[in-house]
């Protein structure tokens, strides 16, 4: 016990220091005690809002307080995010509106307000840059943050000041957050998640190894299903095992991402958090040597491009969630439109034929010097591509999508074509 009583923490409600050791404050009685051997010399942060469009929606309404929220589409679309009342009846985000339902008929389905969000997200965000101006967002709900320096400002340390900022999220804003507190990136957006909601989770230098010992490998990022089945072919499923392998046979067998999974799994994770030349979007252009007016041509460039952005997505991983197209007339005059998806996007496949609509209606016979397709909404792609449940066919072409994919980055860009990028595009409202 007195090893444990040395032990550095306090009480997130009243903010008393209380030592390792205790149930509850013994100042408020509040359970919610937050300690650990490295709290207060942990400076990076991820910050998490919880069930974010939900709790913005119970916020604004009251009477919605106790009951199961579901934002999402219709019948044929997916849940964008669920309050957990709902999520303790089976319902997760990008599941199809009709299983969620089905999980959970009692639910109140509420339209995304994605306008009310980014502002509430802003108002976060404000309170966030107020401790440290190191501020990366991840989306409109989740961000970065470096408090290195900034004690003497705060009169205290990263820890005690990330506490306080919650609970000035929650009082101000009325919405509440999930705070992860660690040495690298990779930690501490790890850490956010474990004691949702308005959780506060601290994962030390010291503890990384032991504490990623025991999860499945699908907690790296960049890890996703596919990915994961193969390294399950290879015998590969927790990050205990990738501990024991050595970094040169996971690049023999997996390249790149071989280094990342050698890196990972041991907690190392140099990246720093960074404001500037943030991406809002990714995108890809091209200037035609002649002026273009034909639908068909038009599309050839525009699926090349759509490769390029996709491919850029999966080496940044991100995704985005609305498709931007770009065209520049003969007279130097700029043309842009765009269309929000369902759901974020990392493949060529959606990002061309969300395109294609939006060529579509541009093609009356004016003539084009530039073209160019781009997506913004940037995330991270954990939510990108939930099946489609209206085309039968999406599936399909996001499986062979992967597997030129594989074939490209083994043999080279140019290895395999499709048929749009010989100039086959024709006109569809597809």
């Amino acid at each position: 016990m007195a090893d444990k009583l040395q032990v550095p923490g306090f009480c997130r409600d009243c903010m008393t220091e209380e030592p390792g050791g205790l149930r509850r404050c013994r100042a408020c009685g509040s359970p919610r005690l937050v300690y650990h051997a490295e709290l207060y010399t942990l400076t990076l942060a991820h910050i998490d809002c919880d069930a974010f469009y939900a709790s913005v929606e119970k916020r604004d309404n009251p009477e919605l307080a106790d009951k199961p929220v579901i934002i999402g589409g219709g019948k044929r679309g997916v849940v964008s995010t669920a309050c957990y009342i709902a999520r303790i009846h089976g319902v997760r985000s990008a599941m199809p509106m009709f299983k969620a339902l089905e999980a959970c008929p009692q639910a109140v389905v509420i339209k995304p307000d994605m306008e009310k969000y980014v502002r509430v997200g802003r108002e976060v965000r404000m309170l966030m840059q107020d401790l440290t101006p190191l501020v990366q967002p991840l989306s409109i709900d989740e961000a970065f943050l470096e408090l290195d320096g900034t004690e003497r400002l705060h009169h205290d340390p990263p820890a005690r000041t990330l506490a306080k900022l919650a609970r000035r999220i929650e009082q101000e804003i009325g919405i509440t957050v999930s705070v992860g507190l660690s040495y690298c990136k990779f930690l501490a957006k790890v850490a956010s998640d474990l004691q949702k909601p308005r959780g506060f989770s601290v994962i030390g230098a010291a503890d990384a190894l032991g504490f990623l010992k025991d999860k499945p490998v699908t907690l790296i990022w960049g890890v996703g299903k596919a990915f994961a089945s193969t390294l399950e072919r290879d015998g590969i499923r927790t990050i205990g095992q990738l501990q024991r392998m050595d970094e040169t046979d996971l690049m023999k067998r997996y390249g790149t991402m071989g280094q990342r999974l050698y890196r990972l799994s041991r907690g190392q994770d140099e990246r720093a958090v960074e404001i500037n030349g943030e991406a809002k979007s990714v995108s890809s252009e091209t200037t035609f040597n002649d002026d273009l007016c034909d639908y068909g041509d038009l599309v050839s460039h525009l699926r090349r491009l759509s490769e390029k952005v996709a491919h850029r997505l999966r080496k940044s991983e991100t995704a985005g969630q609305t498709v931007v197209l770009k065209l520049k007339t003969a007279d130097f005059k700029i043309r842009t439109r765009n269309r929000r998806l369902d759901s974020p996007t990392q493949l060529a496949d959606r990002i061309f034929r969300t395109g294609m609509q939006l060529l579509d209606r541009e093609t009356d016979g004016t003539k084009f010097r530039l073209i160019g397709i781009g997506v913004s909404d940037l995330s991270e792609p954990g939510l990108a591509d939930p099946p489609d449940l209206v085309d039968a066919q999406a599936s399909r072409r996001a499986a062979a999508e992967a597997a030129m994919n594989a074939l490209r980055d083994k043999f080279g860009k140019d290895t395999v074509e499709t048929g749009y990028t010989f100039g086959k595009g024709r006109r569809t409202k597809s």
